[in-house]
């Protein structure tokens, strides 16, 4: 069903707004929702954000959902991400949201905590959950409540470039074995082995290894499941003790050199440069990395997986789907997460733009398609996906402060302005004040 736009031009969506999601029962190859009934019409609107592209492939699942369900309309409602999640707040706000939100990061727990999302299991039956992958749907669960579901996944891992290992004649590491203390010794070889730039690994402090080493040293990450801080100084201060001597060792880079590239896009890093063997970084950056280094990257398994209380890692949901709660058609808009998520057919147009699927089965019917690039982040996801930690949680209102945070007490302690000891200690009250707000 089409919506023109002034120019005359037929297209699915309409000036953006708010959220959306009509969703689609099952077909030979898609979920196994119920069918809508067929006499009542129904207008989802549908929220999400991205460029053309993604607009396009988005529009072409759609049809393939109205096709199967001539009874709903969807009114896609795409923006840019700058003012994705501006929109979304005052549409909240005056409670004319989307049925069906796209989300990221820590949103899902923000608005849930709020009441602006629905309970799936108030839509478990056209909205089935057993063939998506317990550790992904994590992400969208707290409070013992299932708010959002992932579009797709991808993980925090280490990026490695062989070709600099082989120039400094490093063996590449045991991923299912390799410790913390390994990940220094072999970064500290490359560098020693390597042309002046040219570093072992890159710093690896941010908020996301904070979590991941959390993890492994205590069996919790940075936040409990009650939207508190779980990370303690104790953590920090070993971390910071590990990275800051990783540096002066010369196995990472100077302090000035790792400011500089803080913020950093894929193709201005030191992986990206072809000057560093190892880098922690999201898999779903391995294209990126690879075309700018024009290097055969791989993707390992962090250091200390095998030794730790717990595994670290996880699998990110690159975004996820919910369902406003003030939604007039709850159980259409599951159907139509359902198709997006749980149908091949959907699959066959998105791909992996949205992460890999969640669901295996999907994941196993789209690889033959995905380039070579996608191909390998796939296999290192299906690779991985039984060995990383189910219990994610995600950060509460106001955890998006802590990047920042993180970011800054680097600087800090790499600078010397700070000893580890302090910094660890202002991570912990500073993280503690910005989820308290």
């Amino acid at each position: 069903m089409w919506h023109l736009t002034e120019g005359g031009a037929p297209r699915r969506w309409v000036a953006i707004g708010v959220t959306t999601a009509a969703l689609l029962a099952v077909t030979a190859c898609g979920g196994n929702s119920t069918e809508s009934d067929d006499d009542e019409q129904v207008t989802l609107r549908f929220s999400w954000w991205g460029n053309d592209d993604r607009a396009r492939i988005t529009e072409q699942a759609l049809d393939a959902f109205e096709a199967e369900h001539p009874n709903i309309t969807v009114e896609g409602e795409p923006l840019d991400f700058e003012g994705y999640f501006d929109r979304l707040a005052t549409s909240v706000a005056a409670r004319d949201a989307p049925d069906v939100i796209t989300l990221g990061g820590a949103y899902p727990r923000e608005y849930g905590d709020r009441g602006a999302l629905l309970d799936l299991s108030e839509v478990q039956e056209q909205l089935p959950t057993d063939d998506i992958d317990p550790a992904a749907l994590s992400n969208g669960f707290f409070s013992d409540v299932q708010y959002s579901i992932p579009t797709g996944v991808n993980t925090y891992c280490v990026v490695v470039n062989p070709d600099v290992f082989e120039a400094a004649g490093v063996p590449l590491p045991d991923d299912t074995t390799w410790t913390w203390d390994d990940f220094a010794e072999i970064a500290q070889q490359i560098s020693a082995r390597s042309p002046e730039g040219t570093y072992g690994a890159a710093d690896p402090t941010s908020a996301d290894t904070l979590d991941l080493y959390a993890r492994q040293q205590t069996d919790t990450g940075l936040y409990t499941e009650d939207g508190g801080l779980a990370i303690e100084a104790g953590t920090v201060q070993d971390w910071w003790t590990m990275t800051k001597a990783l540096s002066a060792s010369g196995g990472a880079p100077p302090a000035t050199l790792t400011a500089e590239l803080a913020e950093a896009p894929p193709e201005q890093t030191l992986m990206g440069r072809g000057l560093a063997g190892m880098q922690f970084d999201w898999s779903n950056q391995l294209t990126a990395l690879r075309t700018a280094s024009g290097a055969p990257l791989e993707l390992l398994r962090t250091p200390g997986e095998s030794t730790g209380v717990a595994p670290g890692m996880w699998l990110q949901a690159s975004q996820s789907y919910a369902i406003y709660s003030g939604s007039e058609h709850p159980e259409e808009a599951a159907m139509l997460i359902d198709f997006l998520v749980n149908s091949e057919e959907a699959a066959s147009f998105i791909l992996a733009d949205r992460g890999l699927p969640a669901n295996s089965e999907v994941l196993e019917a789209i690889t033959p398609q995905l380039d070579e690039n996608t191909s390998a982040q796939a296999e290192f996801i299906a690779e991985i996906g039984q060995d990383v930690n189910p219990d994610l949680i995600i950060g509460p209102t106001g955890s998006t402060e802590t990047r920042l945070i993180v970011q800054r007490l680097n600087d800090e302690v790499l600078f010397d302005r700070m000893s580890v000891e302090d910094a660890a200690t202002a991570l912990v009250d500073e993280v503690a004040t910005a989820i308290a707000q």
